[in-house]
């Protein structure tokens, strides 16, 4: 409020309403539309496209695989010492769950579960093309190892 020249009290706010009004649409609109040219921008991405391998397939970045998982694939990485027997030993792709080729060409890796009393159901699996893919669910389902 303010007073005027005859030292009476003027309310302001309605004029200052439309104004606001003008000022908080204008807003909406550029947050609904994006700043540049009515077009949202892209969410940020660290890959922009998906080997051929991959595909076709649900994908997994490295970072985001449990932290046993990363620990696995380091181990793969410098070729051991593994911590299971099996580790290593050649995946039979008898589900069909990953892409064909002979028997021989896929490898699998334990991915330890914490407070599981045996291997649990986590799994590497490699093949000889450099693929990586992951398991939690002891075979039933893959994601391709984006790395």
């Amino acid at each position: 409020m303010c007073r005027d020249g005859r030292g009476s009290i003027v309310r302001m706010l309605p004029r200052f309403v439309p104004r606001v009004l003008a000022g908080l649409l204008v807003c909406l609109a550029v947050l609904l539309t994006g700043c540049a040219g009515g077009s949202a921008p892209a969410p940020p991405s660290t890959r922009t496209s998906v080997p051929p391998w991959a595909r076709g397939m649900a994908t997994v970045e490295e970072s985001r695989l449990p932290a046993e998982a990363r620990r696995t694939l380091a181990l793969v990485d410098r070729g051991g010492p593994y911590p299971y027997a099996k580790d290593g030993t050649v995946f039979g792709n008898f589900e069909r769950r990953l892409p064909e080729h002979r028997r021989g060409y896929y490898h699998e890796y334990t991915v330890p579960t914490p407070g599981s009393p045996d291997r649990g159901a986590r799994r590497l699996v490699t093949g000889q093309g450099g693929e990586t893919y992951y398991t939690d669910d002891h075979y039933e389902s893959f994601r391709a190892v984006l790395r």
